[in-house]
């Protein structure tokens, strides 16, 4: 019978936490869903353990060895991949909640269609504390970045899409020598067709490891400012208001500097927004190439 959900986990080097995200999977109270784990260049002991949990039988598992080319290069292969009508995201750290498939499947059910780019939950701590805030309960649907900007949204949240919303969509771009492009890039172009529909449950346990990448944004910024570079022009395109523009043009002008393109005033799609925020941008930029922190975000 086909499945209605993929979950699919791009992993590297996790062979000491992926376990959480099988127990979880095992403790699902719907298995109307398949794993798809996407390797991406691990050397542990990923392929082993996962060809263990394989013959165990518990729950559907695909498995894929590439290599590595980096979390946005392992979501590319993972939307090449997907054959189910949605799919999820759940990091090689994070779990989830034990009735979470069966949520997703039945408000799909009841409520989703071809207006509708997927489904948006919550993102919690493993002691339950919301990641963030809760999201608006006056709203049927909408678009990530009016969540965030015009809503005032914070926090991580857990993004169901339609399967073939991701696969038409724009992959992700791989720059030669870098290894990280923001995943919201993906999220930006599908707001521009539809919006998501909004449900207030938990879905996805999140913890923020140290080697982590949201725990190393900032040294994600120096090694990858090509990637960067990219998302912050498509960010710049389609923010909702002039303050999240004026905000993304800022890091635009950042990783500009950072990767020596002297021409990025005039490759930016909003100039004048852009030469407003240099200023504010090369104050970022002496910030980020000076500092001895890995993040801004407090653990």
């Amino acid at each position: 019978m086909n499945k209605t959900l993929t979950v699919f986990t791009p992993t590297y080097n996790r062979a000491h936490t992926l376990h959480l995200c099988y127990e979880s999977l095992k403790r699902q109270t719907s298995k109307d869903f398949v794993w798809l784990i996407i390797d991406d260049g691990s050397n542990d002991r990923t392929n082993e353990l996962v060809n263990t949990w394989i013959k165990e039988n518990e729950i559907s598992i695909r498995y894929h060895y590439q290599e590595n080319q980096g979390m946005h290069g392992a979501h590319n292969t993972a939307y090449e991949l997907i054959d189910t009508e949605l799919n999820v995201c759940i990091d090689s750290d994070d779990y989830m909640s034990d009735d979470a498939v069966s949520k997703i499947v039945e408000f799909w059910g009841k409520f989703g269609d071809q207006k509708y780019a997927g489904l948006i939950g919550l993102d919690a701590t493993p002691t339950g504390e919301i990641i963030g805030t809760k999201l608006p309960e006056n709203l049927k649907a909408e678009t990530v970045s009016k969540l965030h900007g015009v809503h005032k949204v914070k926090g991580d949240k857990k993004l169901v899409y339609r399967s073939d919303l991701t696969k038409s969509t724009k992959p992700y771009p791989l720059f030669e020598g870098e290894k990280y492009c923001p995943l919201s890039y993906k999220s930006i172009l599908i707001d521009q067709k539809h919006p998501l529909l909004i449900m207030n449950e938990v879905l996805c346990y999140v913890e923020y490891l140290d080697d982590g990448s949201s725990m190393n944004i900032i040294n994600q910024y120096k090694r990858n400012p090509k990637g960067f570079a990219f998302f912050r022009k498509i960010a710049i395109q389609y923010a909702p208001t002039f303050k999240e523009r004026l905000r993304e043009s800022m890091h635009y002008v950042s990783s500009s500097l950072m990767m020596g393109n002297k021409k990025f005033l005039f490759e930016s799609p909003r100039f004048f927004t852009t030469l407003m925020s240099i200023p504010f941008g090369v104050v970022l930029y002496l910030y980020i190439t000076r500092t001895s922190k890995a993040t801004v975000i407090k653990s």
